[in-house]
């Protein structure tokens, strides 16, 4: 019996990083929008509601509303990435 031995390929083992590597950056700018717009909805409820909105006519009168984050839609798709 004849068995074909087949070097042990490294190319496949980073790829597989490679596609780790870029999965955690997704999860990683997913995890910073949602913290953004989390401290975005406290700031602003802060400066709508009592007592904030008294502390913030006569401390910090020039403190506006901050926009929370959009993008549009052809912005959320996942960037494709080609090997060639």
């Amino acid at each position: 019996m004849v068995v074909e031995r087949y070097p042990d390929l490294k190319s496949n083992q980073n790829f597989l990083a490679l596609q780790s590597q870029l999965e955690g950056t997704e999860n990683r700018i997913a995890v910073a929008r949602r913290d953004y717009i989390e401290a975005v909805r406290k700031y602003n409820t802060e400066l709508r509601t009592i007592p904030g909105r008294w502390w913030a006519a006569l401390l910090y009168a020039d403190m506006k509303p901050k926009e929370t984050f959009s993008a549009p839609e052809s912005v959320a798709e996942t960037p494709k990435v080609q090997f060639n």
